[in-house]
């Protein structure tokens, strides 16, 4: 956050005139988008296909109805059955159709048995952006020597999570009943309410759901039964019902789209929303900063631009209003002490009285306008971004990968930033769709963007002079508040040494005098401490280290391999020190009465 006037938290640089602003064409017209993950059963009774596509329908002509500034985006495997129905009828309401397949586009073709299914397919793939899902890491460990059918049965499972992991809501055309089966519809909605991976045999429970909003896991369930024996849906279940399931909770389709995902939408655009108010300011810093160079921009280096920007210009209002009134409330309490003591200072109560109804104005207009909330929102996600984009970069956020950061961020420490993983979600989708990265060079590129080098100051030097700043300020705190209790205590004395020589204007004119220094005493202290001086020294310290010691270890790594999972775990601590950072300034409101 390299403000030059800013002090309210500012933890990493994040500049648009840096290299996040290198070629960017983020247009203001570029909305949040929602986007819909399809899983479903391939074997739906022939009677009950249009009854399904029907529902499929009206639910996104609902979203498309209800929130038309989001563009809808539909994620779908294209396998046979629902996930192909879904898709045709996303496309007929003029969705962006997204396929993550499990395989290469040849191979996974082989698993279509019948021709129909097949010629569908491969329109559908012509209409779609494809993404093709490399192994996961770990997935040949858990797998048998020699098992083909689970190597194949691994890799719809890991496009099913992936499906799950990048969606805002999950659409299951699913019969309500448990499964055993790899990648299987039932393992898939499992997964997403309740983070319980799907495999063989033993369920693990994911990291990413165990800290995360139950608020977030959406899935709109179409209940269908499947053509083959026992194929009718699940106890209390009835063919062609639609629910919407809200983590552990189940609720009738007919109640409409669940408060969670319209409060989500609310903040989203919201952002849009200043991000198209600003949109010249923002064109203006990205042309004054523009670094050009030849690599592909990534989609969370397009959307860091509006984000960064966003939260330094609300940062600036919040430090112009916390100033504002901390200097009205000493002067309040300076006026009052000159009306209590002085009495030919009567006037000084229509001082205070003014002074408290302008501070009064100040923090309404910046709670009601959201100044501080946003100054936050848009830092968690530019800084969110930035971890995102230097990741992809280095080969970190591939669709092999789907624990990835955003799922960690923010979530049980702050669920009101829903919004703000689900734009860090589609970001992963079209960072992803830009190919597989992480050569060599790009690696050494991003330790030097993101470290530092010659050309690029980096981190390192930032928390290394922002502590040291921020250790100055705290040291000129403590000297005003030394000389200002020395003073009164000098004060002091003299009442007391001419307690019988002075005059009682004299002795008040004293007490206003100690008055004035106690409060400009306390009003520095309580300025110091709403920006968390103390803490961000700390963090600023603490990050110095671990960027240094990152440092250390990538010159002295053996391998690409090694500078990434040092990369890996560089990210990890900066979106950990950005959950710090915003809870410690979530306590810290802009309010009426500072001190």
């Amino acid at each position: 956050m390299s403000i030059d006037a800013a002090e309210v938290g500012d933890v990493v640089p994040t500049s648009s005139s840096g290299v996040f602003a290198r070629a960017i064409a983020w247009q203001p017209r570029d909305g949040t988008p929602l986007v819909v993950g399809i899983t479903s059963h391939r074997n739906l009774p022939p009677d009950q296909i249009e009854p399904v596509r029907r529902h499929v329908r009206e639910f996104f002509a609902g979203l498309c109805a209800e929130f038309p500034e989001f563009p809808l985006v539909v994620l779908s495997p294209l396998a046979e059955g629902g996930d192909q129905w879904v898709a045709e009828e996303a496309l007929a309401v003029g969705a962006r159709l997204i396929a993550p397949l499990p395989m290469a586009r040849e191979h996974y073709a082989g698993d279509f048995s019948d021709p129909v299914a097949r010629a569908r397919f491969d329109r559908l793939c012509a209409m779609a952006e494809v993404i093709e899902m490399p192994v996961a890491a770990d997935g040949a460990s858990s797998l048998h020597a020699g098992s083909i059918d689970r190597d194949r049965d691994l890799r719809y499972a890991q496009a099913g999570m992936y499906v799950s992991d990048h969606a805002h809501i999950l659409l299951a055309v699913w019969d309500g009943k448990d499964s055993s089966m790899l990648g299987g519809t039932a393992q898939i909605v499992r997964y997403h309410l309740s983070g319980i991976k799907p495999s063989y045999a033993e369920r693990r429970r994911s990291e990413t759901h165990a800290l995360g909003d139950e608020s977030e896991r959406l899935v709109y369930h179409i209940v269908c039964s499947r053509d083959q024996t026992d194929g009718q849906p699940a106890p209390a279940l009835r063919a062609l019902d639609v629910w919407w399931r809200v983590g552990a909770q189940v609720l009738p389709g007919s109640a409409g789209i669940p408060d969670s995902l319209r409060s989500m939408l609310a903040n989203a655009r919201e952002f849009a929303e200043d991000a198209r108010k600003y949109a010249a300011n923002i064109d203006a810093a990205v042309r004054r900063g523009n670094n050009p160079d030849d690599r592909p921009v990534l989609s969370s280096e397009r959307w860091f631009v509006p984000a960064d920007w966003l939260a330094r210009h609300f940062q600036r209002r919040v430090l112009l209003s916390m100033r504002a009134l901390y200097t009205m409330a000493a002067m309040m309490a300076i006026s009052f002490a000159a009306y209590d003591n002085l009495p030919s200072q009567d006037d000084m109560i229509f001082v205070f009285l003014l002074l408290f109804a302008l501070g009064g104005g100040v923090a309404l207009l910046a709670n009601r306008r959201g100044w501080h909330r946003k100054y936050l929102d848009y830092r968690a996600l530019a800084e969110g971004l930035r971890v995102q984009s230097y990741w992809h970069r280095a080969g970190l956020s591939l669709a092999d990968d789907p624990q990835f950061g955003r799922d960690n961020f923010l979530q049980k420490q702050d669920v009101e930033l829903g919004w703000v993983r689900n734009a860090m979600r589609f970001c992963g989708i079209e960072n992803d769709l830009g190919g597989k990265r992480g050569s060599a060079p790009e690696v050494q590129a991003v330790i030097g963007e993101w470290l530092g080098d010659e050309s690029h100051p980096g981190q390192l030097d930032y928390y290394r002079n922002k502590g040291a700043q921020r250790a100055r300020t705290h040291r000129l705190t403590e000297r005003i508040g030394t000389v200002c209790l020395c003073a009164g205590v000098g004060v002091s004395i003299v009442l007391a040494v001419l307690v019988n020589r002075l005059s009682n204007d004299a002795k008040n004119n004293l007490i206003v005098l100690m008055a004035v220094f106690s409060v400009i005493a306390g009003v520095r202290s309580a300025y110091a401490h709403k920006k968390a001086d103390k803490e961000l020294i700390k963090q600023y310290r603490y990050m110095q280290r671990i960027f240094g010691e990152a440092r250390d270890a990538l010159d002295h790594a053996r391998d690409t391999d090694e500078r990434r999972d040092i990369l890996r775990q560089l990210g990890e601590a900066a979106l950990a020190e950005q959950v710090e950072w915003t809870l410690m300034h979530r306590q810290r409101p802009l309010e009426h009465n500072p001190l």
